[in-house]
């Protein structure tokens, strides 16, 4: 994992911004956009990752919370609404769910997911800002798409990973929110 997170620590943090998708083509501008930004990535995992140490329910609950929040930020975002803070809080989203996942933290399901649709609301707003003037509705599949495949993968990595190693990667990923949060 070092190898990997290392060598994004010498990135200047303009690579981060996650310009210039996919063109013309709103579908697939929204499959992009989430991969594209390591800090939309990190957050994207991280909640899936999370939602595998609390279990049950969680595992679909909490990506479920996330999504149905981006959307709506997606559409406040793309009507023009300001949201105070939406950079700032994409980073905080990062952190914050490293830490989580790395001290196993298993609030309420309610708590949980209230949390991270809180953090989706942001990650939703800054999709929509920098979402395409037209095709939005095919724009914002493709950026649904993406971040269930994201959270399912951190899901799948938590499942898979044995031991402490969920926990350590939760803490890996907090550490790169703050090195994203420097740049």
């Amino acid at each position: 994992m070092k190898r990997v997170l290392l060598p994004l620590l010498l990135v200047p943090g303009t690579a981060f911004a996650h310009t210039g998708h996919a063109g013309d083509h709103p579908f697939l501008s929204g499959l992009t956009h989430p991969a594209l930004g390591a800090d939309h990535l990190l957050a994207m995992v991280a909640v899936g990752l999370w939602a595998a140490v609390i279990g049950g329910r969680a595992m679909w609950a909490l990506p479920a919370a996330f999504v149905s929040a981006m959307l709506l930020g997606g559409l406040l975002g793309s009507a023009g609404a300001p949201l105070p803070g939406v950079e700032p809080m994409i980073l905080a989203s990062v952190v914050a769910l490293g830490v989580l996942t790395a001290l196993a933290l298993r609030p309420g399901l309610a708590a949980a997911m209230g949390f991270v649709a809180l953090f989706g609301l942001f990650h939703g707003h800054a999709h929509g800002v920098e979402g395409p003037a037209s095709g939005l509705g095919s724009y914002a599949v493709g950026f649904v798409l993406t971040t269930m495949g994201l959270h399912m993968a951190g899901v799948a990595l938590g499942r898979l990973a044995q031991g402490a190693l969920p926990r350590v990667i939760g803490g890996l990923t907090a550490v790169a929110g703050f090195a994203l949060a420097m740049m």
